[in-house]
């Protein structure tokens, strides 16, 4: 560590690099090399080119329905590398012929590096699709890769390993926390997209219901990322027992500051357990706001309303606040509709008339009861009626089934020539009274 902070080493190493520069460009050696890797690359570009024109599976994308469709595939996806391979083959044989003929081959080596850092690179845009997973190999891949081609990886591995800070028994280094980063994404990524798969392939499994297909599906998300965690640390080199420490800094995180964030994480398992909640239920929350239950997660719950909005739920509220859920054990749901009809109409006649009409409906169950037409009272423009009925789910957004039930008793009421009332005043005008005579009294003054 000491010497790569001693400006004089820095001095000599410019020098001696600077002298061998030197030394090669005036060698016949060094134009020698020139010459061979103009050679190998312009043969490279030739050969590319002519298998490219000539060779129809690299020149032609196959149809679907031709013979080895995959292999053709992989090989037209191939032609895009065909001149950094060349370039690698090439100069491959150029440094041993290079070295018997003038006992000299680095400048090929080293182009010889670079084709293969080249072809990396080509690879890597031609292949990877995925945009972080892409970024990840072109910022850090290629990198990493040339220092390994150059063999330089071990001297920079340990420059930046020197690079620490010591508390105690706990060293970090910044090599350390680079490989950190590295691995953590990765790792992370790769429990993103096997989280992903993992659940779609326990939702679609037919044979288990709604329910317990959640729970699965949240039980194998909390092991994943707990064997990542684990595996994150056997890959950083800790010990596990550090896990004994590293859980009493977290206990002590949410004694602090974290309690809504463990109270939300352990309701959600509360939820998933006892299946207060699953999703596909209509939640009505203590405020009136209500909606179905499209994600349970293991901090909050989404509601999405018949308008388009999503809830965001903190799973606490579901364990110390009232809730409604209307389609727990039965979605069948009982509702009424209200209308009125004159007063000179026939009142017994009304509700077999709206029943049989009700009833026709496809929505209307006939189970746990048939429609129900009532008499309500007597209003002030006619006499009020209420028809309840049984429907499967919510009467709301999707079903409407009382808007359909609403025009069903219009048509049935004009059908049978009974009028539906609508406010109505009476004003009498009064005739004049006879107008009041006002006498004034008149005084007369009295003089003496």
């Amino acid at each position: 560590m000491q010497k790569y902070l001693d400006p004089a080493f820095w001095q000599q190493t410019a020098n001696d690099i600077l002298n061998k520069l030197i030394a090669w460009f005036t060698s016949p050696q060094f134009y020698a090399q020139i010459a061979a890797i103009i050679v190998c690359v312009a043969a490279a570009w030739f050969l590319a080119r002519l298998l490219n024109r000539r060779v129809s599976w690299f020149s032609d994308a196959p149809a679907r329905d031709v013979r080895f469709y995959r292999i053709r595939q992989y090989i037209h996806a191939l032609s895009d590398l065909l001149f950094a391979l060349l370039c690698y083959v090439f100069l491959g044989f150029a440094v041993d012929l290079v070295t018997a003929a003038v006992g000299a081959g680095w400048l090929v080596k080293i182009a010889q590096g670079l084709a293969v850092i080249f072809l990396l690179y080509t690879a890597i845009n031609r292949f990877i699709t995925h945009p972080m997973l892409r970024t990840a190999m072109l910022y850090i891949g290629i990198p990493v890769a040339t220092l390994q081609v150059f063999e330089y990886l071990d001297d920079t591995t340990a420059f930046l390993d020197s690079i620490s800070m010591e508390a105690g028994n706990i060293r970090i280094s910044l090599y350390f926390l680079i490989k950190a980063a590295i691995a953590g994404g990765f790792f992370f990524w790769l429990g993103t997209i096997s989280n992903r798969t993992g659940q779609n392939a326990i939702r679609s499994q037919e044979a288990l219901d709604l329910p317990t297909k959640e729970l699965f599906a949240k039980l194998f998300q909390i092991a994943l990322f707990a064997a990542i965690f684990v595996l994150l640390l056997q890959v950083l080199g800790l010990d596990l027992t550090a896990l004994a420490v590293i859980g009493g800094a977290v206990g002590v995180g949410i004694g602090f500051g974290l309690q809504q964030i463990a109270s939300n994480f352990i309701s959600g398992i509360i939820l998933l357990v006892e299946r207060t909640l699953v999703v596909g239920d209509y939640i009505e929350l203590e405020d009136g706001r209500a909606g179905i239950l499209s994600e349970l997660n293991m901090r909050s719950a989404t509601l999405e309303t018949y308008d388009g909005k999503e809830i965001m739920v903190p799973n606490e509220k579901f364990i110390t606040s009232v809730f409604v859920n209307w389609t727990r054990d039965d979605p069948r749901q009982r509702y009424e509709v209200e209308f009125s009809v004159s007063y000179d109409t026939d009142i017994r006649k009304i509700p077999d008339l709206i029943v049989d009409a009700v009833s026709k409906h496809p929505g209307v169950l006939q189970e746990p009861e048939k429609p129900d037409c009532e008499l309500r009272g007597f209003g002030d423009s006619g006499i009020e009626f209420a028809v309840e009925f049984w429907i499967k789910g919510i009467d709301d957004g999707k079903n409407r089934i009382s808007a359909d039930l609403l025009t069903i008793i219009w048509e049935t009421l004009l059908e049978n020539d009974i009028r539906i009332p609508y406010p109505q005043r009476e004003v009498r005008i009064l005739e004049d009274k006879p107008k009041l005579s006002i006498r004034r009294k008149e005084t007369t003054a009295r003089k003496e």
